[in-house]
């Protein structure tokens, strides 16, 4: 089993950063596909970026492409999500996940609670 507490979302302006972190309790992440997913209101939940295995490829939604950055440090067990030139669309609630498989997938096994990012105009 394993537990993930998302932190470091929060309001900032079009065009600010903001630097999201998922903390992993549980078990070792090290082999793990690490992700990000998010939700608007009244939308689904979307993939943002994935990361496989400790220092593995990545791969990243269309939407945010050359301006959010995946990472994990496996010494601490933790996934970031770097994220910068922020547009209003980019509100949503955002999720961790964990997957002990070696792909990106729309289903990972482990989901973390959610960190709300509200990006103004």
């Amino acid at each position: 089993q394993v537990e993930l507490v998302e932190s470091g979302g929060g309001l900032v302006q079009a065009g600010g950063s903001l630097r999201l972190s998922c903390a992993a309790s549980g078990r070792t992440l090290s082999t793990f596909t690490m992700g990000w997913f998010r939700q608007a209101p009244g939308k689904k939940r979307e993939f943002v970026a994935g990361i496989i295995w400790s220092g593995g490829s990545v791969v990243y939604a269309d939407s945010v492409k050359g301006r959010f950055t995946i990472s994990r440090d496996n010494a601490k067990n933790t996934v970031y999500l770097q994220m910068n030139s922020l547009k209003p669309e980019d509100t949503a609630v955002y999720y961790c996940s964990a997957d002990p498989n070696r792909i990106i997938r729309a289903t990972p096994e482990y989901w973390g609670q959610g960190t709300q990012v509200t990006v103004s105009s």
